[in-house]
């Protein structure tokens, strides 16, 4: 069943459509919502939470309506702003045990709750110091707790990674992906970084200005191309040469030489050449699509309309 479904749902605000009649589907595990900012990533999440009522158009969450059954929803779904909205005075025990109240759970199962979840996120040492003295990941470890305390079915989780550095970042998207392998928990991940959808994300959900672009599995985007990805240890141009001159088509994308496939014969024409040029050879595999291209693809779309 799924977890989520909109049917052309539409919010607009003086002079801005957020969302523009979006039609979309989403099944249990861990979804990538991908946009740029200002894409409607945000708000769509205040729609399906029932914070933010749309201009026309459905949405069902757990087979509930946002528009109706939004207090039904928020006991049910946990939600981690994009915002920084920590109070400073209070440690994240006390604040993440008060969340835990606030959802309905009593005091010394709030307490429990709060102790496994902060050990989950990484912040069991520093559990009992004030929020204002924490590092900006610890703050989004925070938010993190507190929209997992309740033991929800589904969370919502809004740009987790901003502001944090790439060892911070990977971190973060390793706790997202437990948060389902460990606890069964389905994910909503918005993110404008595509590259760490694909790592992280069974299937992703593209919106450009309110649009749907494309809803598919993260394997499906990322399927190999029709070419090879080759990268030799030095004078890639000759390479380039050499493959050109036995009749392959070769492109590049940064250090990388795209030659195109054609048939098995292709992967020993490329072997041969690198080691007539006494080069090494780093890499050669089957291309692989990125997330980013679908946004290009429909950059070109829109520039031929």
């Amino acid at each position: 069943m799924s977890i989520i479904t909109t049917d052309e749902l539409t919010k607009r605000y003086p002079g801005v459509t957020a969302l523009d009649r979006l039609t979309v589907s989403i099944e249990p595990g861990v979804v990538g919502l991908v946009g740029a900012n200002g894409a409607g990533k945000s708000t769509l999440l205040k729609i399906l939470l029932g914070l933010n009522d749309a201009t026309s158009g459905q949405a069902t969450m757990l087979g509930l309506d946002v528009a109706a059954e939004g207090p039904q929803i928020r006991g049910r779904v946990g939600y981690m702003p994009e915002h920084d909205c920590l109070p400073a005075d209070v440690s994240a025990t006390e604040f993440v045990v008060h969340m835990a109240r606030m959802s309905g759970l009593p005091s010394s199962a709030a307490r429990e709750r709060t102790a496994d979840t902060l050990r989950h996120v990484g912040l069991y040492e520093e559990r009992y110091r004030p929020i204002g003295g924490y590092s900006t990941g610890m703050r989004q470890r925070v938010k993190l707790a507190q929209a997992l305390v309740h033991d929800p079915e589904l969370v919502l989780l809004d740009e987790p990674t901003n502001g944090l550095d790439p060892a911070g970042r990977d971190e973060m998207l390793a706790l997202i992906r437990r948060v389902h392998t460990d606890f069964g928990i389905s994910v909503l991940v918005t993110s404008h970084l595509l590259g760490e959808l694909e790592r992280i994300c069974d299937h992703v959900v593209v919106i450009d200005a309110g649009v749907l672009l494309r809803s598919s599995s993260t394997a499906d985007f990322t399927r190999a191309t029709q070419q090879l990805a080759v990268e030799v240890t030095a004078e890639a141009d000759a390479v380039a040469r050499t493959l050109t001159e036995a009749g392959l088509k070769v492109g590049r994308d940064a250090n990388l030489l795209l030659v195109e496939l054609a048939g098995d014969a292709t992967y020993d024409v490329v072997r041969d050449a690198v080691a007539q040029l006494g080069q090494g050879l780093v890499r050669l595999e089957p291309r692989r699509h990125r997330i980013a291209e679908v946004f290009e693809g429909g950059a070109r779309d829109a520039a031929a309309v």
